[in-house]
């Protein structure tokens, strides 16, 4: 009999496809399902049924539309030339509108124009999505619990690219798409805010960010550890403790003093990897509206030393003859 432990499934099930609970109403009566093997060694081998609606056609409608303006952008940007678009796909931007045009409905196409209806109909998409999975989520009986912490992810993306950029007055504010480009828009954005790293919030952030690989690693490798006494029935190890949840417990409380419970663990994950977007939006927020300089901030609430001036103020050209920096 092969055991169910390592790191690959070693047990696949190809019995006759399973369409999923049955509903009081929906599309179940044929199957439409497929078995792969490849997929059978990192998960279930059956791939499908699968329900879109009305939300998830809309939802990838939207997407590929916003994928297509910041595609072709792109191309237009290296005079549509394929070879240079592959080549330097990963410095290729599309940028949001400059400071002049404030927060203008619709700026020229050229000048932010594209960006802002790209914007538009990927944060359609992502929202419908969203909708679609709370949905998928109540049809079942389920709890709501992966809707929301998609949420607090759709939050920190919102803070970047909606939220902030209003509270500041400029579209400007707001990141690029693109690969490199968002990442230097990153490092400019710490920079001019006098190193975000001081941001108590993105503290926080980075934390919960550790703290959840931290859980789930913890976790998954204590529930392979004891799968030989069927640690992946983790319900019935709720309901009814066995041996492989307390062969767990003793090993964390060895290890610890103190241990989690099948259900516990699942809980502080989820609250770690939510709370990881959600503090971090908060921090965004913040910077430039509340804060303009964290590390000025640290020095003043005992954050951060303050170092002494070891050399001599520069004058700053831009400033005329008697500004300094």
């Amino acid at each position: 009999m092969p055991e169910y432990q390592n790191i690959f499934t070693r047990v696949q099930i190809h019995a006759p496809a399973y369409p999923g609970v049955p509903l009081p109403r929906g599309p179940y009566t044929r199957s439409g399902a497929t078995f792969v093997h490849l997929f059978g060694r990192f998960g279930d081998a059956q791939v499908g049924p699968i329900y879109l609606g009305w939300t998830g056609l809309a939802s990838l409608l939207c997407g590929f539309i916003a994928i297509e303006i910041i595609g072709l952008n792109m191309m237009a940007s290296v005079n549509w030339d394929p070879i240079q678009f592959v080549r330097k796909l990963p410095w290729l931007a599309l940028e949001p509108p400059a400071p002049e045009w404030g927060l203008k409905v619709l700026p020229p196409l050229n000048e932010g124009g594209w960006w802002l209806i790209a914007g538009f109909f990927l944060t359609t998409a992502i929202l419908l999505w969203w909708v679609r999975m709370y949905r998928r989520a109540r049809a079942l009986g389920m709890g709501t619990h992966v809707a929301w912490a998609f949420a607090s992810a759709i939050f920190l993306y919102l803070s970047l690219g909606f939220i902030r950029p209003l509270l500041m007055g400029s579209w400007s504010e707001a990141v690029p798409f693109g690969i490199f480009p968002h990442l230097d828009w990153t490092a400019a954005f710490s920079i001019r805010y006098g190193n975000l790293f001081y941001n108590p919030f993105h503290m926080l952030s980075i934390a919960f960010l550790y703290g959840s690989t931290l859980l789930f690693a913890m976790h998954g490798a204590t529930i392979l550890a004891v799968s030989r006494f069927g640690g992946e029935r983790e319900i019935e190890q709720v309901l009814d403790r066995g041996t492989a949840s307390e062969r767990a417990a003793l090993f964390w409380r060895w290890t610890m003093g103190f241990n989690a419970t099948m259900e516990s663990i699942h809980r502080w994950a989820w609250w770690f990897a939510v709370l990881c977007p959600l503090t971090g939006g908060i921090g965004i927020l913040l910077t430039g509206t509340a804060v303009d300089n964290w590390f000025l901030w640290a020095v003043d609430h005992g954050v951060a030393p303050e170092y002494p001036l070891v050399t001599p103020p520069v004058a700053d050209p831009a400033l005329g003859s008697g500004g300094t920096r």
